[in-house]
């Protein structure tokens, strides 16, 4: 886990649809219902982060959903822009700059990561309000915008 400042850290959070179903973890630490995401390393861009972190929670391959600028050229390679960018509080003293991405299953198997989560599971947006405990309203948000985008 890269931290670039003891204030602020870039992170990406991935909204992955299959089935008209959102993928949501129950993170071990936070004990929070989730996408799957993480830090970005100082080593990668966040296109790179967000398929590890994808790979890394739910043993899933995807496809991150977006549009990629015609602009590469030597010297310049053009990402996939985030569909959201949000900035959330994690502790009086540390934000996270959000860069949200939606995104499809391209391959593997669905595999829980048991030293980070107590659960793995596809839900649907009515199923976002029976989770335990409770997701948060901009988390659900997102899961429902998600869910009407991406078929």
């Amino acid at each position: 886990m890269a931290h670039l400042h003891e204030l602020i850290d870039f992170t990406v959070a991935i909204f992955v649809v299959r089935d008209a179903r959102v993928l949501v973890i129950h993170h071990r630490k936070l004990n929070k219902w989730l996408p799957l995401g993480g830090h970005i390393e100082l080593d990668e861009d966040p296109e790179i982060a967000a398929l590890r972190e994808a790979k890394e929670e739910s043993g899933l391959d995807v496809e991150l959903l977006g549009e990629r600028p015609p602009t590469t050229e030597p010297g310049t390679r053009a990402l996939i822009a985030p569909r959201f960018l949000d900035i959330h509080r994690i502790s009086d003293t540390h934000e996270h700059i959000g860069l949200i991405y939606f995104a499809r299953v391209k391959g593997g198997s669905l595999d829980l990561a048991e030293e980070e989560h107590h659960d793995i599971r596809w839900v649907t947006g009515d199923e976002l309000e029976a989770l335990n405990p409770p997701m948060s309203n901009a988390v659900k948000w997102y899961c429902r915008q998600a869910l009407s985008e991406v078929r």
